[in-house]
C-alpha cells in the first residue's frame, strides 16, 4: 500500500467498500500502487496496468491495455467509440467484485504478461479520423492554419478533429472551430 493513495480510499464515499476490495485484490497480484490522475493506479516495472476509478452509476476496474486482453468472460467495456486501449470491467456493488475476484486476477496476470510482451495496441492514425468539412476547408483558405495544425502532436489533433466532428449541426461545428483557431494558432491543445 502507498500511503499517498489513501486519501482517495478515505473519501470515497459511494464506492468506499468496493474500492477497499478492489485495492486489496490488485496489491495481492504484486503490483505498485501509485497515485496518477487523482486515482489509485497500479503498475509494473513502472508502466501503468490498472487504474480503480469511480462514477456515479459505478465504480471500474480501467486496464489500460484492455483491448489486447483476450476477455474470456466478455466483461470488457469500452467506454466510447473513441477509445482505442483502455477498457473497463465495471461494479455496482461489491457482491459482483467478490464474484469475480478470481476473474479480475486472471486479467490484471494477463495484462502484466501483455506488458512484459512489449505489445503495443495499434492505434488509429490522426489521418484516419473524421475531418469535418468545414475545418477542411478554413485549412484549405488559411495556409497558416493548415501549418498550424500540422504542427501540433498527433494526440492535440485528434482531441481537435473530434470535438469538432462530434457536433451535429454545421452551425455548432463551425462555432466550435473558430473558438479554437486562435489556440492552434499558438500551438496550443483543446485542453491546455
Amino acid at each position: 500500500m502507498n500511503p499517498k493513495v489513501d486519501f482517495f480510499f478515505d473519501k470515497a464515499g459511494q464506492w468506499q467498500k468496493e474500492f477497499e476490495k478492489l485495492r486489496t485484490i490488485i496489491l495481492d497480484t504484486g503490483l505498485e500502487e501509485d497515485l496518477k490522475w487523482g486515482c489509485p493506479c497500479y503498475t509494473y516495472q513502472g508502466r501503468n496496468i490498472v487504474l480503480i476509478h469511480g462514477f456515479k452509476e459505478y465504480c471500474a476496474l480501467l486496464f489500460f491495455k484492455g483491448s489486447l486482453l483476450s476477455d474470456t468472460q466478455n466483461i470488457l467495456i469500452q467506454q466510447t467509440e473513441n477509445v482505442q486501449a483502455a477498457r473497463q470491467i465495471r461494479f455496482t456493488d461489491l457482491k459482483e467484485i467478490t464474484d469475480l475476484e478470481k476473474v479480475i486476477r486472471t486479467y490484471v496476470y494477463e495484462a502484466v504478461e501483455i506488458e512484459k510482451s512489449g505489445i503495443k495496441v495499434p492505434m488509429k492514425k490522426t489521418r484516419e479520423f473524421e475531418m469535418p468539412e468545414e475545418f477542411q476547408s478554413k485549412l484549405d483558405r488559411s495556409p497558416e492554419l493548415k501549418e498550424a495544425f500540422e504542427a501540433l502532436t498527433p494526440g492535440r489533433q485528434r482531441a481537435y478533429l473530434l470535438h469538432f466532428s462530434s457536433a451535429k449541426q454545421s452551425a455548432t461545428r463551425e462555432a466550435r472551430i473558430e473558438k479554437y483557431i486562435p489556440h492552434i494558432l499558438t500551438g496550443k491543445g483543446i485542453n491546455d
